[in-house]
């Protein structure tokens, strides 16, 4: 067991690593919004878990289908010594990776980055235990922090990691910024493995995000208590209402709390005070559906060659294995 799982990559992750200008600039935008990365308090990231094993919610198993159908043939290819996710959540789906890696390699690392600092430590302790020929270290920050790290720290051959659809919450502006990063966090002959959720009828996506047990709802109004917690704010979540839509001429799936009725919200540590109209909506979480084809050619693009793709037996969700 290691003494101590975690690596803080900011000095002030431990107030958690932001001074909310982010949020005084989108609750003053027309339409209001709020970045998904205030979802992932520590609350929130057990919502998402519960999320994903909702009977709606098929991209959790889909992927880790393909996962447990091709994690050997990934590690075969590969044969990395350094497996770094990016928002690696409680690494329920890895697990199928370090499986197949601790089967072929001599030495093995494995870096789970996440922002949620109390799940994080919880699954780096538990996959110690569960694999004790790989080194685990955790790292706790959002992607760009990563990213700038691990470019300034190479060890060895690698392979990233972006498993989940999460590409999805980025639009296409920071899509291409992000993909950029990652192409200067690896070397030549790296690796680079993404999860894309696939296009598919309206009907199914807005199940999957609307789902009957109201887990998504709670899910989404707490990044309300969150933003409370965080920045000393007085938010009533029961005067907001979930809604998620899938817009058929982005491919996307945008997330919404709509105000219920007129008020004003006091987020102390900002001296920050919004007026909320009664039906007014912040946009919370865009989820973009992609194209497997499109998405190779993007990645081509940015020096990241696909080697191998692998879907379901629907179609519904892509893994693109890419190399520098």
């Amino acid at each position: 067991m290691i003494a101590q799982p975690l690596t803080v990559l900011d000095h002030h992750y431990q107030e958690l690593s932001d001074d909310g200008k982010d949020v005084i600039k989108g609750l003053n935008k027309t339409p209001k919004t709020l970045s998904p990365k205030y979802f992932y308090d520590d609350p929130g990231s057990l919502l998402f878990e519960k999320i994903c094993e909702l009977p709606e919610y098929y991209p959790t198993r889909t992927e880790a289908w393909i996962l447990n159908q091709y994690a050997d043939e990934i590690a075969t290819i590969t044969n990395c010594c350094e497996l770094i996710e990016l928002g690696s959540g409680s690494s329920t789906k890895t697990q199928a990776l370090l499986t197949a890696y601790q089967k072929i390699a001599d030495s093995c690392r494995y870096l789970p980055i996440d922002v949620s600092g109390g799940i994080l430590k919880t699954s780096v302790l538990q996959l110690q235990e569960k694999y004790p020929d790989i080194t685990i270290h955790g790292l706790l920050g959002t992607y760009e922090q990563a990213l700038v790290h691990l470019e300034s720290n190479y060890l060895q051959s690698r392979m990233l990691f972006f498993l989940g659809s999460s590409l999805g919450n980025f639009n296409p502006e920071e899509c291409d910024s992000f993909l950029s990063q990652v192409s200067r966090t690896l070397q030549p002959g790296d690796y680079f493995l993404l999860g894309i959720d696939l296009q598919k009828p309206k009907d199914i996506l807005e199940a999957a995000y609307n789902d009957s047990q109201g887990v998504t709802a709670a899910f989404n109004l707490n990044m309300l208590s969150h933003l409370n917690w965080r920045f000393q704010g007085d938010f009533d979540i029961n005067l907001f209402k979930h809604q998620a839509i899938y817009n058929q001429v982005d491919n996307q799936i945008e997330m919404y709390l709509h105000c219920q009725k007129s008020h004003w919200v006091n987020l102390e540590a900002l001296d920050l005070k919004v007026c909320f109209e009664a039906g007014e909506s912040i946009l919370t979480e865009i989820s973009r559906k992609f194209d497997l084809t499109t998405m190779e050619i993007l990645l081509q693009s940015k020096g990241l060659n696909t080697v191998k793709t692998w879907t379901d037996e629907k179609g519904w969700f892509g893994l693109i294995l890419c190399q520098v």
